[in-house]
């Protein structure tokens, strides 16, 4: 499986798991100048909330759990390209929230996936 299908993989695995927790996807893979969102959401029971869900997925642990590729520079991109996307959507969220969603793919088709809550805050 090539880099971009495994990443693929994961923000499905991802997105599927939060329409199963009653999550509404607001869009996924958006793009703009400035970068890319895996997955935008509105977490259910949580009125004027729009979350930025960042998907991190390996093969294995090589090179650390998933969620510690989520750096302070990678933080700063999905703010800056937050923003644009609340304006190309005209969004007016009142509560604005960054998750990360670490997925990890292992041997016979084994997935953990892993959701932190409000992560560089």
């Amino acid at each position: 499986m090539e880099r971009r299908e495994t990443g693929q993989c994961g923000e499905d695995y991802a997105a599927q798991y939060l329409t199963e927790q009653g999550w509404d996807i607001l869009d996924r893979n958006w793009r703009c100048n400035a970068g890319e969102l895996d997955i935008v959401a509105a977490p259910p029971g949580v009125a004027s909330t729009v979350v930025f869900c960042e998907v991190k997925t390996r093969r294995g642990l090589g090179f650390g759990p998933p969620l510690e590729a989520i750096t302070d520079q990678k933080m700063d991109k999905l703010r800056e390209v937050a923003l644009h996307w609340l304006k190309a959507h005209g969004a007016s969220a009142r509560h604005l929230r960054f998750d990360g969603i670490g997925v990890l793919l292992g041997s016979g088709g084994a997935v953990k996936l892993v959701h932190r809550q409000g992560i560089g805050a």
